[in-house]
């Protein structure tokens, strides 16, 4: 009987997530209230409240949610074929074209991503260890097959994101989507020189 109820609750927890992020998505994370979702969910918000102490914890909920589908994204570059400099190419771009995806098709939630990463939100600074991780992994590739010829494959990923920062968050890729150079090639090109 417990597993059955902790599956109603996850199911509800899953539930509340699910129609904050779509009416985050039509309204606006900061106009959606916790009210708005218990209506959606025919529920009262004292419901909702016993899944979330604050609605704040649903934005993070939401932003966590995108956040981990672009991780898995980035992952699956890692494990893919491929040289270790095209990997490092592919998964800085991956990034790039999933924000810049998400501002065209959703302003709404690109806002809500762009106030975690302005406001330092924990699962902004986890987001940065998971992706810091992964590109470890891919340098590490890297030197494992005499490609790169780095001592800290952990600093070097850290440098490379670091680089490449105006392609991966948020609020600098619309900042710095007029200015034409460097462009995402450019700078990973100057990245792979570094590694090698």
């Amino acid at each position: 009987m417990k597993i059955v109820s902790e599956q109603r609750e996850s199911d509800t927890h899953q539930n509340i997530v699910d129609v904050a992020e779509r009416l985050f998505s039509q309204i606006g994370f900061q106009k959606t209230t916790v009210a708005d979702i218990a209506r959606e969910l025919r529920m009262s918000p004292a419901n909702v409240y016993r899944f979330f102490s604050a609605k704040a914890e649903i934005n993070e909920a939401v932003a966590r949610r995108l956040l981990a589908q672009m991780e898995a994204e980035v992952d699956a570059v890692a494990r893919g074929k491929g040289s270790a400099g095209e990997k490092l190419r592919e998964a800085i771009a991956t990034l790039e074209k999933s924000n810049a995806q998400r501002f065209v098709a959703n302003r709404k939630l690109h806002e809500l991503l762009e106030t975690a990463f302005n406001e330092s939100w924990p699962i902004v600074q986890e987001h940065s260890r998971t992706l810091n991780s992964v590109m470890t992994t891919i340098i590490s590739q890297g030197v494992e097959a005499d490609e790169f010829h780095v001592k800290d494959c952990q600093l070097a990923a850290i440098l490379v994101r670091s680089a490449c920062i105006r392609f991966c968050h948020p609020r600098l890729m619309v900042e710095c989507a007029q200015e034409p150079e460097p462009t995402l090639d450019q700078m990973v090109d100057f990245c792979l020189v570094a590694l090698r």
